[in-house]
Order: C-alpha cells, then sequence, then structure tokens
C-alpha cells in the first residue's frame, strides 16, 4: 500500500510518462508515510474519451486526475500533505507549454482503502 492511479486526458503533455511515475513514488517515499519503497505502486491510466464542461468541442480544457488509495488511520492533515505532494510532483513533471492549447486541471483525491483488502505475494 498504497495504490496510486494516474488518468490523463489526451491533450495533457506528459514528455516522459515513466519519469512521472518515478517522481510520483519518489514524493510519496520521502513523505515518510510508507513503511518501504516496494509498497508503492503507481500507474498511468490513459483517457480516449472525456469531456470537460458541456461544450468543450475543441479540447481546450484537460485534466490529470490522480487517485491515492492508504490504509486507514491517518488524519486529514497527513492526507492533505499527501495530496498537496503528488500536485507539486504532476506540475513540475509537465510540459510547461502544455501543447500551447489546453489549459489543465490538476486534481488529487486521497481516500482509505476498504478495510477488506487482501494482499499476497508470489514468488520472491
Amino acid at each position: 500500500m498504497p495504490h496510486l492511479t494516474i488518468q490523463a486526458t489526451p491533450n495533457v503533455s506528459i514528455v516522459h510518462e515513466e519519469s512521472l511515475l518515478k517522481s510520483l513514488n519518489k514524493a510519496l517515499w520521502d513523505s515518510g508515510h510508507f513503511g518501504a519503497p516496494a509498497e508503492i505502486k503507481t500507474r498511468l491510466v490513459p483517457i480516449e474519451k472525456f469531456l470537460v464542461g458541456i461544450e468543450d468541442d475543441e479540447q481546450a480544457d484537460g485534466f490529470i486526475y490522480a487517485s491515492l488509495k492508504i490504509m486507514t488511520g491517518r488524519d486529514l492533515a497527513t492526507r492533505n500533505q499527501l495530496a498537496q505532494l503528488l500536485v507539486a510532483a504532476i506540475e513540475a513533471e509537465l510540459n510547461p507549454k502544455q501543447s500551447g492549447r489546453a489549459s489543465l486541471q490538476v486534481c488529487v483525491e486521497v481516500e482509505e482503502i476498504s478495510a477488506v483488502y487482501h494482499k499476497k505475494m508470489l514468488g520472491s
């Protein structure tokens, strides 16, 4: 734990996806809230179809949505800190010009995972 899922619209310019994932994992690790680097699992899920608002036919708006799921027990201040760290890490990795046409929203949600969660390590 934690699990981080990043969704990005196709009009968002992410220069190097692996670098983004590494930066996000490092930000989470450096927070001091997790026991081992290998516990942090991050994935990038591209979005093919999207709409921002009701009439964005030219897709002038885009977004990155990050969903961080963590085990229960962390207070609101800690969850806010983790969200702020992720926003900063995402912002640092994005192309400053964003292809010159898309305004961008960066959204981060931190949720506690269900109390019913099972994990089994396979292999060594």
